[in-house]
């Protein structure tokens, strides 16, 4: 990279015909430049330039340099004006892993309103419910729900989801609407698949109970236990906005409105900080229409 450097450097010497000319159009010192071409001159292993008080010459060594230097940097200022254009409009294909569910029933039509705004990107998702290794395979972000473990990976936050409680008005006509979260304990609930949700902690004001919770059905599935959920089967915790349009049309209704599971939070990873520029669009797209929903 110091290399290319100084190749540069050179190149504004010999069309400015001087140093004191090109310390100027380059911002730094004449004495720093000089030395700069020296060194260069030592790594190479011949003079490139004349230098006299009235004017600088090329050496036949320092013209056939300044040729192919003078391309060099051109090409790499070229390419540097390029992707430029890139910031402004981004082009290129766009790998993501998205959470079947929450890209189903919410991310959808977000993905459509991005893809109207950016033409110039096409798409390829992956809704396997995998988690795809971002080092390995060519994927340029994945969007995870719920706290990411330690890593050496990038995981920027794009929301936090509130979550409540919901059943379908049969099932709550059936088996009673509960009136305090300890009512839970008689109830049957949809769970996630793992131990800890067992327990289920509800917040209000500065209120927490911890209620041992049931149930016949456990899923890997937040969209088949909203499903379920909608058929009168138990009691569900969904962020609210996946079950805003159940909710609307009649299939759920709230339990408990004034109690809340922790919020889910959504985060967009990445193998590195250093994203082109139709990736970083993509998660700063996601991030505000998130927060402001």
């Amino acid at each position: 990279m110091e290399l290319l450097n100084d190749m540069a450097l050179f190149v504004e010497v010999v069309k400015s015909r001087s140093f004191r000319g090109a310390a100027e159009t380059l911002g730094m010192p004449n004495s720093t430049l000089s030395r700069r071409i020296s060194i260069l001159e030592k790594a190479i292993g011949l003079r490139l330039l004349h230098r006299t008080t009235r004017r600088l010459e090329l050496t036949e060594a320092g013209q056939l340099y300044f040729d192919r230097c003078r391309r060099i940097v051109d090409e790499a200022r070229l390419a540097h004006e390029q992707l430029g254009e890139m910031l402004a409009q981004p082009t290129g294909l766009l790998r993501v892993s998205l959470p079947v569910d929450f890209a189903n029933t919410y991310l959808a039509p977000l993905i459509a309103e991005f893809a109207e705004s950016y033409p110039g990107i096409s798409f390829e998702f992956d809704l396997t419910p995998r988690r795809v290794d971002l080092v390995s395979e060519p994927f340029d972000v994945a969007i995870r729900m719920g706290d990411q473990p330690d890593s050496h990976l990038i995981a920027r936050r794009l929301a936090l989801l509130p979550r409540f409680l919901y059943a379908s008005p049969g099932y709550l006509e059936r088996k009673g609407e509960p009136g305090h979260p300890t009512d839970l304990a008689t109830h049957e609930c949809l769970r996630m698949v793992g131990p800890e949700t067992s327990v289920l902690m509800l917040h209000h004001a500065n209120q927490t109970e911890a209620i041992a919770i049931a149930g016949r059905f456990r899923l890997n599935s937040i969209g088949l236990i909203r499903r379920l959920a909608t058929l009168g089967l138990g009691i569900a915790v969904l962020a609210e906005d996946i079950a805003a349009e159940d909710v609307s049309e009649g299939r759920l209704r709230k339990v408990l409105p004034e109690w809340q599971a922790a919020p889910i939070p959504v985060y967009a990873v990445t193998e590195t900080r250093l994203l082109p520029a139709k990736t970083q669009r993509f998660i700063e797209f996601l991030q505000e229409c998130l927060r402001r929903r």
